[in-house]
């Protein structure tokens, strides 16, 4: 199956068809066209449904903030939940994230461990809508917007000094575009800097849920990774952008790393600076591995070697045992022992199965999302688009 999805990507992101092997120009992209064609008619049925009302979306009684994005995984959905989550909970509105919880659930795990002590909840499961009410009915619920109407607009103290923090004040949609059975008030879209929107064709064919113009639904569009894309190349996404929706406003992050802890004991805590001059193999199941890689070659490590896996891949035994012949060949071609560096999402996954690889160090790279200022747009300009949804001064956002 790993080498089937790395077929898929290969074709999804090729700048020239000319270059692939017979095998894929002939078999394999005419098959991707018919099942890409056949999710373009079911794509556009479900459209109608819900234009028609035979599908119904619900409406939640507190703000609803989407994150999504129009192509597969890699654009840093997980991180500008959490970075929203923060915001939100240390302003005094307690959110409710809901997350479908892929494989196994990784996303939501990391979440849990970056929020904790933080008046957040995290709710797993396909049916938002039912999952939402659950919560609603457990811990109650605030409007904020209600809550604040009859106030000055200028608070000077947090919502939290007069709101019950067990109560939900806002709910945050992970991977929320394409969730069209409920409603919100803030559509934020994630594009990949990095891999942008590959051949422009729709799934299995390329790597798009919606078409491009699927852009005129959203607030916002974020464009991360933006500290690994040159000048001239961001300009041509805003371009992009801008003809789909002109006025759409367009913000900038980049994934920052803070330090590593040791797969087998997460309390530890070790600065970035502590491998270099080391040989170091990163390991990765998540959709965009290049900006991963980059941060660790930036360490000043003496060499940087990848194994890659597809998103949200479960490692196998087997798995276990191509690293370990990748990590003896590093060591004997190098003399020194190399070190195996994994991202969170994979070490939440499944922290068990890469203790395996003893007597292999595996460290795991932490790292958090922060916007960044570009052309037209300040640092802080995000905080402020949330803080218009939820009509309400909130602390640190000027």
């Amino acid at each position: 199956m790993e080498k089937v999805r790395a077929v898929v990507k290969e074709i999804a992101y090729a700048e020239d068809y000319a270059k692939l092997s017979p095998l894929k120009r002939c078999v394999i992209i005419p098959v991707l066209s018919f099942a890409s064609s056949l999710y373009t008619l079911a794509l556009s049925l479900r459209h109608s449904l819900y234009r028609f009302r035979l599908l119904r979306n619900h409406r939640l009684p507190v703000p609803v903030i989407s994150v999504g994005n129009l192509t597969w995984g890699g654009n840093g959905k997980t991180p500008m939940v959490e970075f929203i989550a923060r915001f939100l909970a240390d302003s005094g509105i307690p959110p409710l994230i809901l997350t479908r919880g892929y494989a196994g659930g990784d996303e939501a795990r990391m979440l849990e461990r970056h929020l904790f002590g933080r008046p957040a909840k995290i709710g797993v499961g396909a049916n938002r809508a039912a999952v939402a009410a659950s919560y609603f009915e457990r811990y109650g619920y605030f409007d904020p917007r209600i809550s604040t109407s009859n106030q000055s607009p200028c608070l000077d103290q947090k919502v939290e000094s007069h709101l019950n923090l067990e109560k939900i004040g806002a709910v945050i949609l992970d991977d929320g575009m394409q969730h069209w059975s409920l409603q919100r008030d803030l559509e934020i879209v994630m594009v990949n800097g990095l891999t942008l929107w590959g051949n422009c064709q729709l799934l299995p064919l390329g790597p798009l849920r919606e078409p491009l113009t699927a852009l005129k639904r959203a607030d916002a569009a974020v464009i991360h990774n933006a500290d690994l894309v040159s000048e001239q190349n961001l300009k041509e996404i805003e371009h992009v952008i801008r003809e789909v929706k002109e006025s759409l406003p367009i913000f900038f992050t980049r994934m920052t790393p803070s330090h590593f802890f040791e797969v087998a004991n997460i309390n530890s805590k070790l600065p970035l600076g502590a491998l270099s001059n080391t040989v170091i193999l990163c390991v990765s199941a998540i959709g965009s591995a290049n900006a991963f890689v980059t941060a660790m070659e930036k360490i000043e490590a003496s060499y940087v070697d990848r194994l890659d896996f597809s998103d949200h891949h479960v490692f196998q035994a087997r798995d276990v045992d191509m690293i370990r012949r990748r990590l003896e060949e590093l060591e004997d071609k190098f003399d020194s022992k190399p070190i195996v560096v994994v991202t969170e999402k994979d070490y939440d996954r499944d922290s068990e199965i890469l203790k395996h690889l003893h007597p292999f160090k595996v460290l795991a790279l932490s790292s958090e999302l922060q916007t960044i200022s570009h052309i037209g747009c300040t640092k802080n300009g995000l905080k402020k688009l949330l803080t218009e949804v939820l009509r309400v001064k909130l602390p640190g956002a000027n």
